[in-house]
């Protein structure tokens, strides 16, 4: 408490404010028993701005130099936040402080985390450079395939820092795989059996139903997009289960890679409740990679440092896959569980080595009923919460665990009200 006094009279003393900011609150980060690395920061800011002020809302990095203005976002969900980026991370036993200001005029912001929306395409892009594609327009199947392979409502294309596609749609092997999904596969509702997943069965499907929020701003973009899981055995057809995508890109801290927050909500669309049962893949956050990803150009490893060859099955809090494209250049994702998902440490299913005929095409998913059915009741909303980093280049065991050590952990922020 006395090196948190003394670090707030240094700020004052040396870091006065002009006549036309009032400050709102110091905020002081330590890093107690763990480094923590580059990652996002957040305090609530209930009762201290309106939306009415938010946008004359200052964030100021302090030392004992200078204070520096950083980039900041605010949040208006429920509850109110603003956000920042820790960038350059912070050493076990160090702190670093800050302060909200709100000043008398509007400060022009820029907005590098922005969206393009198209007609069939929603695209978050960095400074317009393209980071994900939400496809909400229906993509047809391919020639002489059954109309039951329509869809809408995944991630696809998925780029690298570098521009790599990391994902795939409708391999002639999969054609109801679409980049990054997660329909559940063997359900029961009202009775009867229900798959949202092989597509082919005609049991059911999953379709866009529209947009509730579109973000931009200079830390992130994003969107909160509806999605119905439909039983078309019934005539008319029937929503069983509702969905929310909140998804959100985060502006890079460095050039070789990105974050994207993946949120899901659950909900029973119905008076009946809907029971996922326990099978190997559906629902969580499943991934197709791009096709020159086979056997002998992808990797795979877990926290528990499984890899391509055990960790079908097994359970992870993350789990690394990468691989080369056709000119050699590595890229990959990150997939990081967070500890309040469902079933954590959460199992995973990662196709073998010898999948589709030995080509060894890689799928991977964090599947939270793999092991264990999940019974979802009225009146109630369920919660599944992924973070994925993606990369080019090389990343390390130690970096993914410090990435999931901030996502499942993040750092406590001190707020100290200033006193009106």
């Amino acid at each position: 408490m006395k090196s948190i006094l003394s670090m707030l009279i240094l700020m004052f003393l040396i870091c006065p404010l002009t006549a036309e900011e009032k400050l709102l609150a110091s905020l002081v980060l330590t890093a107690h028993e763990r480094d923590i690395g580059e990652t996002p920061l957040s305090v609530s800011c209930d009762g201290l701005i309106t939306h009415e002020n938010d946008e004359r809302l200052l964030l100021y990095e302090m030392n004992a130099q200078e204070r520096r203005l950083i980039p900041s976002q605010v949040e208006n969900g429920i509850y109110k936040r603003v956000w920042w980026m820790l960038d350059g991370g912070l050493s076990a036993g160090s702190q670093r402080s800050f302060q909200l200001v709100l000043s008398d005029s509007v400060t022009p912001t820029i907005t590098p985390m922005n969206f393009s929306l198209l007609r069939d395409d929603l695209v978050l892009m960095e400074n317009r450079q393209n980071r994900l594609n939400y496809h909400f327009g229906v993509v047809e199947p391919p020639d002489g395939a059954s109309p039951l392979f329509r869809r809408s409502g995944f991630i696809h294309p998925l780029w690298s820092p570098r521009g790599q596609v990391l994902t795939r749609i409708q391999p002639p092997d999969h054609l109801h795989h679409f980049g990054i999904w997660n329909p559940w596969t063997k359900t029961r509702f009202q009775g009867r059996e229900i798959d949202f997943w092989n597509l082919g069965q005609g049991q059911g499907t999953v379709r866009f139903a529209g947009f509730t929020a579109f973000i931009r701003g200079p830390l992130f973009c994003g969107f909160k997009a509806r999605q119905e899981h439909i039983d078309l055995t019934q005539q008319p057809e029937v929503v069983a289960l509702n969905e929310v995508w909140d998804v959100r890109a985060w502006k890079a801290g460095e050039a070789s890679s990105w974050w994207c927050d993946f949120n899901t909500f659950l909900s029973c669309a119905t008076d009946s409740a809907i029971v996922l049962e326990a099978y190997r893949y559906g629902g969580g956050l499943g991934f197709r990679a791009m096709e020159s990803w086979t056997r002998e150009t992808c990797r795979v490893l877990t926290s528990e440092g499984r890899t391509r060859i055990d960790a079908d099955g097994s359970r992870a809090r993350w789990c690394l896959v990468s691989g080369e494209n056709e000119l050699n250049e590595e890229a990959g994702i990150l997939f990081l569980s967070h500890p309040e998902n469902r079933d954590f440490p959460e199992p995973m299913r990662v196709w073998p080595l010898d999948a589709n005929d030995g080509r060894g095409d890689l799928f991977f998913e964090f599947c939270p009923i793999r092991l264990t059915e999940w019974s979802l009741r009225p009146g109630r909303e369920y919660r599944l919460k992924y973070r994925m980093v993606v990369f080019d280049g090389e990343l390390t065991a130690e970096q993914a665990e410090q990435m999931w050590q901030d996502f499942a952990h993040p750092p406590f922020v001190q707020v100290i009200p200033a006193t009106r």
